[in-house]
């Protein structure tokens, strides 16, 4: 990352034509290489997007139509004057044209806000129209200040894509509007299993008219079909808009890849000629890195810092995934987790010093999820008894943590197409070795909507407030989509929590106090 000559960018244009904001026309999903070069301008085609900010760092994403250099003008000001400039990487086939840069050296807890060009590698000096983002960094290590955030998971599930006549994903227009610090898409960001068809009959008559792109018209196989899925999402202007303001931190499950998968599984789908699992996550997992701003390398579970009130905890609990099969076994070296991700949870959450601790955790605690008449894909085995199976994992950290005295440990989620509030207690727990907590669900963003689950009563789960549909499948047209908004009050440390509906309303709210 280096630091352009400003008089050089000024001969090229990058500055003196960066005042139009507009955004680009945008077409169908993504594709390979080009057959051939479109004339003109470069163009970028999907938006941008920011992820993973710290107090001293961001990362920026953008894609063109061809290959090209990215820029980034950085700046304190909304009219970036006297921004900073920044070189980027070369956008090419490789990476489906995607490109992303990590923005160091930031202040923390302010907000920042760029503007992204692509040069043309045929012609020097030939630039794409500009694109405007903006995202608010973390605060600092002794930084008391108040962080607000929004959650939810599951896009364009179940048949359910981008409809205009119905508003689009409208949900992200009103988690927009709450001007939340940072964005956590507890997985499911894209439905690879799930193609869509271009009308759906509602219950009441009407028709659901979905936007189809070709690799949202099957399940996705190819390395191109599992790119398509992000960018098809990107077609919605409310998420466009979204991401475009609000930094993401995103965590994978099993729609990235296909419904309820584990490594080593081979499919029976008859849909597939693909039917190698570890060949397909591998697939996804890397349109998952070119199409979203995460980390490239390392694993997906991480911690980010907030300043002193909060520190999030990403789980990865699909990578490390034991087979489904009754959840009933003994063998605490079995799990979703793996034992590397278990020990720096444990690690972790012993060495933080935040007075929150969340845990993002792709699939609930404490509800039955079923896969098949026989087999268990979350952690909850159905039996309310002592811990077994993939309870024993969960188990064991919330007994090292409760014996380390770790305090302020909320767990955050989405999954299952629906939103609650679960608070588990050892005093109705059939295991007591740890201190009570908070699990919060929300979800769906724009999928069918199911539930509610059946809890276990394993870890002594209470539902305080359930919100779920009448039926299965229900459409985003009945509103049944959900997103969960956090804040925490800088002067009390209190920890706030609304469970909203797509259009904002908070439908349950409750407040824990600072431990």
């Amino acid at each position: 990352m280096t630091e352009l000559d400003r008089r050089t960018l000024l001969r090229a244009g990058l500055i003196a034509g960066a005042g139009a904001a507009g955004g680009a026309l945008l077409g169908g999903g993504a594709s390979a290489a080009p057959a051939w070069r479109p004339a003109g301008r470069p163009v970028l085609t999907h938006g941008v997007q920011s992820g993973d900010v710290t107090a001293d760092s961001a990362l920026v994403w953008t894609r063109a139509d061809r290959p090209g250099r990215m820029y980034v003008e950085l700046s304190r000001r909304p009219d970036l004057r006297g921004a900073r400039v920044l070189r980027g990487p070369v956008l090419d086939p490789s990476g489906d044209f995607t490109g992303r840069l990590r923005l160091r050296g930031l202040p923390s807890a302010e907000r920042l806000h760029y503007r992204v060009r692509v040069e043309s590698l045929d012609r020097h000096g030939l630039l794409s129209e500009p694109l405007r983002g903006s995202f608010a960094t973390a605060p600092g290590r002794h930084e008391r200040r108040d962080v607000r955030f929004v959650w939810t998971g599951d896009i364009a599930g179940q048949g359910w894509g981008i409809a205009p006549d119905f508003g689009g994903m409208s949900i992200f227009r009103s988690m927009r509007a709450v001007r939340p610090d940072f964005f956590l898409c507890s997985g499911d960001t894209v439905y690879a299993d799930g193609p869509l068809s271009e009308t759906v009959t509602l219950p009441d008559g009407r028709t659901w008219r979905n936007l189809v792109t070709p690799e949202k018209a099957k399940v996705a196989e190819t390395l191109t079909e599992y790119r398509g899925q992000f960018a098809y999402n990107l077609l919605d202007e409310h998420l466009r808009a979204f991401v475009a303001q609000v930094p993401q931190v995103n965590q994978w499950d099993d729609h990235e890849v296909t419904n309820n998968w584990y490594p080593g599984e081979v499919l029976t789908d008859a849909r597939y000629s693909e039917r190698r699992v570890d060949v397909l996550a591998a697939r996804a997992r890397q349109a998952f890195g070119e199409w979203l701003p995460v980390p490239a390398d390392g694993p997906l579970y991480r911690r980010l810092s907030y300043g002193p009130l909060l520190d999030v905890f990403v789980l990865d609990m699909r990578t490390y995934k034991d087979p489904n099969d009754g959840n009933t076994y003994a063998d605490p070296s079995r799990g979703l987790l793996g034992r590397d991700q278990r020990e720096w949870l444990v690690r972790e959450l012993t060495r933080s010093r935040a007075t929150w601790k969340v845990i993002a955790a792709d699939m609930p605690i404490g509800l039955v999820v079923p896969d098949g008449p026989a087999a268990q894909e979350g952690v909850a085995q159905g039996d309310p008894g002592a811990p077994a199976g993939r309870e024993l994992e969960f188990a064991e950290v919330l007994r090292a943590t409760h014996r380390a005295g770790v305090t302020g440990i909320v767990f955050l989620t989405a999954d299952v197409h629906y939103t609650a509030a679960h608070h588990y207690d050892p005093a109705r727990a059939a295991v007591g070795d740890f201190t009570p907590f908070w699990e919060f669900v929300s979800g769906p963003a724009h999928a069918g909507a199911f539930g509610p689950n059946r809890l276990d009563g394993t870890f002594g789960p209470q539902a305080v407030f359930v919100h779920a549909p009448p039926r299965a499948n229900t459409s985003p047209a009945e509103g049944f989509q959900h997103f969960g908004e956090v804040s925490i009050d800088a002067a009390s440390g209190a920890f706030t929590v609304h469970l909203r509906d797509r259009d904002g309303a908070s439908l349950w709210s409750t407040t824990l106090p600072a431990p």
